[in-house]
């Protein structure tokens, strides 16, 4: 099953409209782009807690790692550069974080609110290699935009 980004985004945003609180935000964002695709082994938040610290928030899957700085890894790099951390092979990826030994592939996010502030960042794993591509991210900040940014 493959995810229809158009279908999902119409879904999210009915679920959405008219809420503003992060974290309920997060966790219906979560839920709905969790069970739509069976490439989405682990799909979750790590809001921003404080500078250059991540902690976990809602989530779907088995356990996550619970606190990573911006300085380390896929979810590190995506908040420290501002820019969609795209990972065909997690094991080349330098200082990556292995929270599941299943993660084969990962895409990470940056979600700013709507003062334009960094407040968390979307980490999707795959225990397939090579999951993810361009339109998964132009979808994905997509529909991270229309949620917490506008």
């Amino acid at each position: 099953m493959r995810i229809d980004y158009d279908s999902i985004a119409k879904s999210i945003d009915a679920l959405t409209e008219g809420e503003d609180d992060a974290v309920a935000l997060m966790a219906t964002v979560v839920c709905e782009l969790h069970h739509a695709d069976e490439r989405f082994d682990w799909t979750g938040f790590y809001r921003v807690v404080g500078p250059e610290l991540l902690k976990i928030g809602p989530y779907q899957g088995g356990h996550g790692c619970l606190v990573i700085p911006f300085s380390r890894g896929v979810c590190g790099a995506a908040a420290r550069t501002g820019e969609t951390q795209l990972v065909d092979d997690v094991d080349a990826f330098p200082d990556h974080i292995a929270c599941a030994s299943s993660t084969r592939s990962e895409i990470v996010l940056p979600v700013w609110n709507r003062a334009g502030d960094l407040m968390a960042v979307l980490d999707i794993d795959s225990d397939q290699p090579a999951a993810f591509n361009g339109q998964d991210a132009d979808a994905l900040r997509d529909i991270l935009d229309r949620v917490f940014a506008t």
